[in-house]
């Protein structure tokens, strides 16, 4: 599950994205931690794209879950910043290109709701 959710976020959900259109890399730290601690989510609610695949996760694991995968998007959002804007101050063109791609056909936002 985790490795699949990450690369949803980082490509579709919003990840590489948001990247694009922050004006410079303390901003996009800015931007990148408030989306990790956004409401999501989890197997088995409304919103999630796999849902037939996995499991609903029962009584205290749900928070469990919903606490390790918000640590999950945190540390993938740094690590994307840093990647993505490196030593400039400015994206780089070859990380944003991905932005414009989907993962397996899926994303992780909503109908009708804008990136």
């Amino acid at each position: 599950v985790l490795l699949i959710y990450k690369q949803w976020y980082q490509r579709r959900v919003r990840g590489i994205v948001k990247l694009q259109k922050s004006p410079n890399k303390n901003q996009a730290l800015k931007d990148m931690y408030s989306l990790a601690i956004s409401r999501f989510s989890l197997p088995g609610e409304a919103g999630f794209p796999l849902n037939a695949v996995y499991a609903k996760p029962q009584g205290n694991d749900v928070e469990k879950m919903r606490s390790y995968l918000t640590q999950c998007r945190q540390e993938l959002g740094q690590r994307m910043v840093e990647k993505v804007f490196g030593n400039s101050d400015t994206p780089s063109k070859w990380w944003t290109c991905f932005s414009r791609r989907k993962f397996m056909d899926k994303t992780l936002t909503p109908l009708g709701q804008q990136i």
